[in-house]
């Protein structure tokens, strides 16, 4: 039975604990790029955080489903609820990633950079959708947190491709060549996801700021 007492802008609440599992994650993914001795035991933690980042997400498709009226369209918040718990399933990808290939430390700073970068634009996020229940009244400070995010991830597309250049130009090994250009395209397309987000939160203010 559908549930048309209210907007329910608990809807909010969830999307802003998603942006913290992303954040968290975000910061995990650093901390195994500054020390790559911890990466199996940071797996046990992001396997954590993407685990609540799921429930979080089948709790809100479940209230979709039992209401009649919400805060926003339910198309925005199923496309910020499913790109918030993308961005959680690609950090633990990147994990993997390293874990699995056993690549060691990075011989550059590049994938700390684009995990700092990573750090930086999910708070943005986190601020972001924490603003969400007052859209009007907030719309100034969601677009800047969404320029700030465009701005980390033009930034991370220039490490990006330095970086790749830098690979093709210097690596020798072959298979070492390999495995780094995935693990920093997964970084990268990690950083992406955090823009289309951003891109939909944008959306969101245009259609009721």
């Amino acid at each position: 039975m559908f549930d048309i007492g209210n907007k329910h802008y608990e809807f909010f609440d969830m999307l802003n604990e998603q942006a913290k599992y992303f954040h968290e994650g975000a910061k995990v993914m650093h901390d195994v790029m500054n020390d790559y001795s911890i990466a199996h035991t940071k797996m046990d933690e992001i396997r954590e955080i993407e685990h609540q980042a799921d429930k979080v997400t089948a709790d809100t498709v479940q209230r979709l489903n039992q209401i009649f009226i919400t805060p926003i369209d339910r198309e925005d918040i199923f496309a910020l609820s499913y790109g918030l718990d993308d961005g959680v399933d690609n950090i633990h990808g990147c994990l993997e990633r390293v874990i699995m290939y056993e690549v060691g430390q990075p011989k550059t700073d590049g994938p700390i950079k684009l995990t700092n970068l990573l750090i930086q634009a999910t708070e943005e996020l986190v601020k972001a959708t924490g603003l969400l229940k007052n859209i009007r009244a907030n719309q100034i400070a969601i677009l800047e947190a969404t320029n700030r995010i465009l701005r980390y991830e033009i930034e991370g597309d220039t490490v990006y491709r330095k970086e790749m250049t830098a690979l093709f130009k210097t690596e020798k090994d072959a298979i070492s060549l390999i495995k780094w250009k995935d693990i920093l395209q997964c970084l990268e397309d990690t950083l992406d996801q955090t823009k289309h987000i951003s891109d939909t939160l944008k959306g969101v203010v245009m259609k009721y700021a």
